[in-house]
């Protein structure tokens, strides 16, 4: 059974860091991809990071490039997302998601996903 565990929200003040951890289970880690999405109240998902567990490519949204860092710990199966210099606009409940084969135009795309964990909260204070 995948199952993909997401952890790391709180609150946090504009300008401060968290760490989201996306822990994986119950597939082959490093022949999927992991991609972290978000949901503000009363907006569509979208589509914050993504990274392939096969070759290491990563993408971002324009939104949170130079800000956010995605990173894999194929060991643990566990993706991370370092998130830094943190806005009011982040705050959203965040998830992480997988698939096995990943097409890059496709890599931010919340419905080109197959499995989804359960949200964090991350909450960004002014």
């Amino acid at each position: 059974e995948v199952q993909l565990q997401a952890s790391g929200g709180g609150l946090v003040q504009a300008g401060g860091s968290l760490r989201l951890s996306c822990a994986a289970s119950g597939f082959t880690f490093d022949d999927y991809a992991i991609g972290w999405f978000r949901q503000a109240p009363g907006k569509e998902r979208e589509g914050v990071s993504c990274i392939s567990n096969r070759d290491g490519s990563t993408y971002y949204a324009d939104s949170v490039k130079g800000r956010f860092t995605i990173s894999s710990d194929n060991a643990k199966n566990t993706v991370y997302l370092h998130m830094d210099s943190l806005k009011p606009e982040d705050t959203a409940v965040y998830y992480c998601a997988t698939r096995f084969h990943l097409y890059p135009e496709y890599a931010l795309v919340p419905s080109e996903y197959d499995y989804w964990g359960q949200g964090t909260q991350v909450t960004v204070s002014s």
